[in-house]
């Protein structure tokens, strides 16, 4: 008997495949972009993005991708051109097998027409032109970092076991691109130069990626103080018995609700922000760098840089949490306290009903005593007509016989009325 595959079985096997690392020989060129949507990136129409690469394989009548493609890889003209849809962004590279005269020269970027990227369905998120060249000795190296970068924030390393040398100070030039170079050894393979670049690409688009969330926390500060001071007058006040507590609690709902709009607001971008700097410093960290002539690593420039920044992110995310859980239990405590009021109040109210149901009982008796004298009067005037034959057979006057009527009838009568009020309670 043949067993029957998960429907998803292929095709996250292939998915670990899609998107292996470009050949590279040296010398060569790549150029990168990222496009983003600025809002909404995760929900975007994602056909839009096909459409746009298929845009640009039509003006050099290129294969399309397959329909609803989230990668993919061809030749157009003198450029071997690679795009991948991303969570948030898509990425377009081209690799071409030349290096241009002049260093980094914005022509090389001719591959991504103006009016194309104009037509973009986002904007440029990030952009990189990478200089791949063989080695030349140390100190031409030193030359040509010092030409092409800005010494103050340089970043120069060895990576995987001295194969090359790479370099980038991490600035966007005046062509709107960040520059890396990389000086790879004669014996350096295709692959591991193309897992180089690759591996550059990545740091850079996630890097700034990454860098979204700071923004989004500077945006976020003078709000979050604001609702901060608020949250801090309001739990001041909660043991100021001479305010309203429910107008404390009202206010204290309300500084809640904005809290809790800020926390799902900014949820996924926070969460993002971390996924994106453990991909960068990951990414860094496969490279193995070492130093080279003393200069500050990537790994270095990342923590003096970069790292400040993601933890301004990281403890923006864990003070509004905080902020949350105060208001929280702010509310729980001033709840109680509205509580044990109004359990105060019921109480009064119910001392109150008590004396109002005493009062009503006593006048109840009292109308009960008066109700057994006005049954008794008509009673014994009854009785006074139906006995006067006999009155008269005695030889008793009738105020004789109304006399000797009376007691037995109001006792009578109270009689049936104790035993009517005993059964009914």
């Amino acid at each position: 008997m043949s067993i029957t595959d998960h429907p998803l079985r292929y095709e996250l096997a292939n998915e670990l495949h899609a998107r292996p690392f470009p050949t590279l020989d040296v010398p060569c060129t790549a150029v990168y972009v990222a496009i983003k949507r600025p809002e909404q990136a995760v929900g975007r129409d994602r056909q839009a993005d096909l459409q746009h690469l298929i845009a640009l394989l039509d003006r050099h009548g290129a294969p399309h991708p397959q329909p609803g493609a989230t990668h993919y890889s061809g030749r157009i003209g003198r450029h071997e051109v690679k795009w991948e849809s991303h969570t948030e962004f898509v990425t377009y590279t081209a690799f071409t097998s030349t290096l241009s005269d002049r260093a980094f020269d914005p022509a090389d970027f001719e591959v991504f027409p103006k009016d194309w990227l104009a037509e973009a369905p986002g904007v440029r998120v990030a952009a990189c032109h990478i200089r791949v060249q063989k080695r030349p000795e140390s100190e031409a190296v030193d030359t040509l970092l010092s030409d092409w970068f800005v010494p103050e924030s340089l970043a120069v390393s060895r990576v995987l076991d001295d194969d090359a040398i790479l370099a980038g100070d991490f600035r966007i030039d005046p062509a709107g691109h960040t520059r890396f170079a990389v000086f790879a050894n004669t014996e350096t393979g295709t692959r591991r130069v193309g897992r180089i670049v690759q591996r550059l690409c990545e740091i850079e688009i996630y890097k700034s990626m990454s860098m979204l969330g700071f923004a989004r926390v500077k945006q976020l500060s003078a709000p979050l103080g604001e609702v901060e001071k608020t949250l801090s007058q309001l739990v001041d006040q909660l043991g100021d018995e001479t305010l309203p507590a429910e107008e404390t609690l009202g206010r204290l709902l309300s500084t809640s609700a904005a809290l809790e709009q800020m926390v799902t607001r900014n949820a996924f971008r926070f969460g993002a922000t971390g996924a994106y700097e453990a991909i960068v410093n990951q990414r860094i960290s496969v490279l193995r760098e070492e130093r080279f002539q003393g200069r500050q690593t990537f790994a270095e420039f990342m923590m003096r840089r970069y790292d400040p920044a993601m933890r301004t992110v990281k403890s923006t995310e864990g003070r509004l949490a905080d902020l949350s859980d105060r208001a929280m239990r702010a509310g729980e405590l001033l709840r109680t306290r509205v509580d044990v009021e109004r359990s105060a109040q019921n109480q009064m109210l119910l001392e109150s009903m008590d004396r109002r149901a005493d009062m009503q009982l006593k006048l109840q008796k009292t109308v009960e005593g008066l109700s057994v004298v006005a049954i008794s009067y008509y009673a014994v005037s009854l009785a006074s007509y139906g006995g006067y034959p006999v009155a008269k057979w005695l030889g008793l006057s009738k105020a004789e016989l109304t006399a000797a009527l009376t007691l037995p009838v109001v006792a009578l009568v109270w009689w049936i009325i104790r035993r009517i009020q005993k059964k009914m309670h």
